[in-house]
């Protein structure tokens, strides 16, 4: 898998970054709706998305859902940032899905204490989306119920601030649900393994078993990490040699 490629999406958010540099969307101003910009651009919906969660991601601008897109600055924040899986080494990936881990299990063991009927709602028709596309060979018919189930297991926290920090991983997390995808389309029986990994997850938020929950998403993420063939052996190989450890 070749990690550093220039994408359609670095290229539409480098020219949007460019836009807003100049002015042409100031400060306050709301960017195009997703699907003007996709036409003026030539490219997919998908593709618009993951440029917009890049600009969010550098503080450029902010997204709500059901009211698109306003810019905060013209410059991007020079403070933490969490590289795009597309530009990362194996490395960098492999601490990125080790971050993922730690967060994602925590919220999943909070949401089993906290979530409210209409959290489970949300998760299981997330879950009923993914269960329609599981054949179908097109690999981003099923990236936004994937995403919005994990968003769904966020929100049922009733943590703002973990909302907000799973919402920045939010690019992350849907260029890796794409590119597994593509690779689950290429093994027979794969993507109902991987549809079975969210089911464990969400039965285990249902039961209110907070353990079993946190332990249910991070198997789930240490699989899909797997499946990047990240194996989460390169950091854990890199701290071992700092220190003389075996192997």
């Amino acid at each position: 898998m070749s990690l550093r490629p220039s994408t359609l999406t670095e290229q539409v958010a480098g020219q949007l970054a460019a836009e807003i540099a100049r002015g042409t969307y100031a400060v306050g101003a709301k960017l195009p709706a997703g699907k003007d910009l996709a036409r003026q651009y030539g490219v997919s919906a998908a593709v618009i998305r993951e440029a917009t969660e890049r600009l969010r991601s550098q503080g450029l601008v902010r997204s709500r859902q059901g009211s698109g897109c306003v810019v905060l600055a013209r410059t991007g924040s020079a403070g933490f940032q969490v590289p795009a899986l597309l530009e990362a080494d194996r490395v960098q990936l492999a601490h990125v899905y080790e971050l993922r881990m730690e967060l994602e299990g925590g919220a999943a063991a909070l949401a089993a204490r906290r979530r409210t009927r209409d959290d489970l709602i949300a998760m299981q028709a997330a879950l009923d989306g993914l269960r329609d596309c599981l054949d179908d060979p097109d690999p981003d018919s099923g990236v936004e119920h994937d995403v919005a189930f994990h968003s769904a297991v966020a929100v049922a926290t009733h943590n703002p601030s973990y909302q907000r920090l799973l919402q920045y991983l939010s690019l992350q997390l849907r260029q890796a649900v794409r590119t597994a995808r593509v690779n689950s389309l290429r093994h027979a029986g794969l993507p109902a393994r991987v549809h079975r990994e969210h089911v464990a997850l969400f039965d285990a938020i249902a039961r209110g078993e907070a353990e079993a929950a946190r332990a249910a998403a991070v198997s789930h993420l240490r699989a899909a990490a797997g499946r990047l063939e990240l194996g989460l052996a390169f950091a854990d190989s890199s701290l071992s040699s700092e220190h003389g450890l075996a192997s």
